[in-house]
């Protein structure tokens, strides 16, 4: 079955493959019916704006009927975990849900964020792979609490359509502060998108918010075959010289499965690297992006969004191109059946 979990799990021609078509799809808006007779599951165990209308819209736009779940909210909450006595507020496990859903439904999607107290459930995305292990059709990762495929699709056709060429181009993946901690799918799935497109990214953070080491390896790895970088900074003025596009994202120190409130203590006395204009201006006349939603005054200052350098709303658009894309490879349809 196409599952998408992550695209470092699939050939390299798979992601281009959907990346032009997402380009593809922006340029000609069509409303088709190559998934006419399909239904299209969506699961989610956690908020959403942009993936839920996005996806639902998605899967209307190629013909197919989508159904849209929040577990606990209107149907029973789920449990995930093998092995546990199910005596809290789970009253059915995925194995019983997703097995259901899967006789009614052709693809899954399904949201499960990051515990952020449970490190070896977040890393290996516990989560996620038991529904993926639960279901009997494809299932498309809406974001887990490793990875975020579908942003990362919509972020690269993105940069693609507004910068051109970017191999070569500087791309910056900015921490920026938050009252909470917030999980790294984003932040993970940013930078493994800037170096597949052969970047050169820099990871501007503060000093103990850096990024999973085995996520930047990948990323190098990656980078590598393409002509492009990838480095950690937390010298903001340098990291932002000269770069072309300039990604804003607040996470979670490393600090926060141990000792959560050194960690908020830790991200509390970094306010001042909410990015401003001023902050902008050191760079090549960037691009500012923000996979949304986004705090005014807190990530970034409302006159970077307001900006006309902002793309954070055509970035939120391409969502929409990039998961029809994804469910067209999904079901086989205009070609992109096997990625091969």
């Amino acid at each position: 079955m196409n599952h998408l979990t992550s695209w470092t799990d699939l050939p390299a021609a798979t992601w281009q493959a959907c990346l032009d078509r997402a380009l593809w799809h922006r340029q000609h808006r069509a409303w088709t019916q190559s998934a006419a007779g399909k239904a299209l599951g969506l699961v989610f165990f956690n908020p959403s704006l942009r993936t839920r209308a996005s996806m639902d819209l998605a899967a209307a736009h190629l013909g197919a009927h989508p159904v849209t779940l929040t577990p606990g909210s209107g149907t029973w909450g789920l449990e995930t975990r093998d092995g546990v006595t199910m005596d809290g507020d789970a009253a059915e496990h995925v194995k019983e849900a997703f097995g259901v859903l899967s006789r009614y439904v052709d693809a899954l999607g399904v949201r499960t964020f990051a515990t952020l107290s449970d490190y070896e459930a977040d890393h290996e995305d516990r989560a996620f792979r038991a529904a993926v292990a639960a279901s009997a059709v494809p299932v498309v990762n809406l974001e887990s609490a490793r990875w975020h495929p579908c942003q990362e699709l919509g972020d690269a056709a993105t940069i693609c359509d507004h910068v051109g060429d970017p191999r070569g181009k500087k791309f910056v993946l900015h921490w920026a502060p938050h009252p909470k901690p917030l999980p790294r799918a984003v932040p993970n799935s940013a930078v493994m998108m800037a170096a597949r497109l052969g970047m050169e990214v820099i990871v501007a953070r503060p000093d103990g918010f850096g990024l999973d080491a085995d996520v930047l390896a990948l990323a190098q790895k990656e980078a590598s075959k393409h002509g492009g970088s990838v480095t950690e900074s937390s010298h903001r003025p340098d990291a932002l010289s000269g770069a072309s596009v300039v990604y804003a994202k607040a996470w979670s120190g490393g600090t926060v499965y141990d000792a959560p409130e050194l960690e908020a203590r830790q991200r509390a006395s970094h306010a001042d690297w909410r990015l401003s204009n001023g902050d902008m201006t050191r760079t090549d006349r960037a691009a500012f992006m923000h996979c949304l939603p986004v705090r005014r005054g807190v990530v970034v200052d409302g006159d970077v969004l307001d900006h006309e350098r902002a793309i954070h709303l055509l970035q939120a658009e391409y969502r929409l191109h990039a998961q029809k894309a994804v469910l067209e490879w999904v079901w086989g349809l205009e070609g992109l059946g096997t990625g091969d």
